[in-house]
């Protein structure tokens, strides 16, 4: 009697760990305060094209001058378009300066580089964290 007690409990606990695990990943994955509250694209600012985000390869600014690849930061929760690869963005919907982004509390904003949708769309649909999320999370500041 003594063992199937003990055996009767140890099950009890494996069970109880298990749902505690399940549920806190669970609150992991679809928490609204995970989305960032910008979302960079990597683009090539003279011809306003969406690029690759392999040639956006550091944090450089762009300043109205010089040539080459820039992340261009978009608001995400502005619901603005996300532009295929080599399709055009509104430069309206967005910065080329990170440094100045704050979020909605005013402290520093949190910046996903890349990582969005190589086809385009809706910008409100990324998020940062969490599991089953892709992207190239970061802070920014």
């Amino acid at each position: 009697m003594t063992q199937a007690r003990r055996r009767m409990r140890s099950v009890g606990i494996s069970l109880g760990l298990t749902a505690l695990v399940a549920a806190s990943l669970t609150g992991c994955s679809s928490d609204d305060n995970d989305q960032a509250d910008y979302a960079a694209i990597c683009v090539d600012p003279e011809t306003q094209e969406r690029t690759d985000d392999d040639k956006c390869k550091d944090e450089r600014e762009y300043h109205g001058s010089g040539s080459g690849f820039f992340w261009f930061y978009m608001a995400t929760r502005g619901g603005a378009f996300v532009p295929p690869i080599g399709g055009r963005y509104n430069a309206a919907d967005g910065t080329y300066r990170a440094s100045g982004l704050r979020n909605s509390g005013g402290g520093t904003a949190t910046i996903q580089r890349g990582g969005l949708d190589t086809k385009g769309g809706n910008i409100g649909t990324i998020a940062r964290g969490g599991f089953g999320k892709a992207g190239k999370g970061s802070s920014g500041g």
